[in-house]
């Protein structure tokens, strides 16, 4: 496990609550009010687990201290964060997504990329791709939000059928979206176009970052050598009476 790929996603996170905070150590949580947290939507509960470690960010006091004894119960258990929504009362659930990272040295390129091509964010035929895919596909690959270029591979007739790019994270990390034409799936396409983009943030020296949830999306990260290094989860609590169960 790189220790520096985990302490770069560990200050990324910290930066993103909006407040001073550090993660604690291993199987510990932190809870902090951050009603500006870039971790969660403006009035949830965000959850991020590091090495075995829990920052939480809280819109208001009410919530910290049934957060930390929920988190730390969590933690130690098997289900990890996806068990938190059992244990409170919560209107909405975002995720939980698997986080992982990639260092320079554990990168597995793919050489045989010669297929892919670099087109401008916004290409019209990238486009194309969106509007073609499925709404929940195309709204979970993020592929419309990035900021660096995009790189493609296309079909015999001229259709970008896969795509990548990256969303840059407070110009500290490289946020990765993949996509690929649901007919052209399990060819490899998603790992060539992923693993170019991969290269251009690692020479701007950003951290690559991978948030997924299918295995699907999980496998082409761990063939590129991203470790999996935690999970994130957005929750809108309900406070209401015994709220807190089995708390």
């Amino acid at each position: 496990m790189s220790r520096r790929a985990l302490g770069r996603a560990c200050r990324l996170w910290e930066s993103l609550a909006r407040v001073p905070v550090k993660f604690p150590a291993r199987g510990r949580v932190s809870v902090v009010v951050s009603p500006g947290s870039w971790l969660c939507p403006a009035g949830w509960t965000g959850v991020v687990v590091l090495g075995g470690a829990a920052l939480v960010t809280v819109p208001d006091g009410g919530l910290v201290e049934p957060l930390r004894g929920v988190l730390g119960d969590a933690l130690d258990g098997a289900a990890g964060v996806a068990g938190l929504a059992g244990r409170l009362g919560v209107s909405e659930v975002l995720g939980p997504a698997t986080l992982a990272y990639l260092d320079v040295e554990d990168f597995v390129p793919v050489h045989e990329g010669g297929g892919v091509e670099r087109v401008p964010a916004g290409d019209r035929d990238v486009e194309g791709l969106l509007e073609a895919a499925d709404g929940k596909d195309a709204e979970e690959s993020g592929l419309g939000e990035v900021g660096s270029a995009v790189w493609v591979v296309r079909d015999g007739g001229g259709d970008v059928v896969a795509a990548a790019g990256y969303r840059p994270w407070l110009d500290s990390a490289a946020h990765l979206s993949v996509l690929t034409a649901e007919r052209c799936r399990g060819r490899g396409l998603a790992r060539a176009v992923a693993s170019a983009a991969v290269d251009d943030a690692l020479a701007q020296g950003l951290l690559p970052q991978w948030r997924a949830r299918p295995e699907p999306s999980r496998r082409v990260a761990r063939a590129l050598g991203f470790r999996e290094y935690g999970e994130q989860v957005s929750l809108l609590v309900r406070r209401t009476d015994g709220w807190v169960k089995g708390g």
